[in-house]
């Protein structure tokens, strides 16, 4: 799937896949949500939560 084709599907622009992709941006949950929604899996194996991360 590419970037624009997932920015379609979750309703988002290819440039915030991107800065997610890069980590420059934390969807909201929603979106993230409709990220693991269209690979068909949950949000644990999309999205890892960093807790030393600031």
């Amino acid at each position: 799937m590419t970037q624009q084709q997932l920015a379609e599907r979750v309703g988002v622009t290819r440039q915030t896949i991107i800065a997610i992709e890069q980590g420059k941006y934390s969807p909201s949950l929603e979106v993230a949500f409709k990220i693991a929604d269209a690979f068909g899996v949950s949000i644990e194996r999309v999205f890892q939560y960093d807790r030393g991360r600031k």
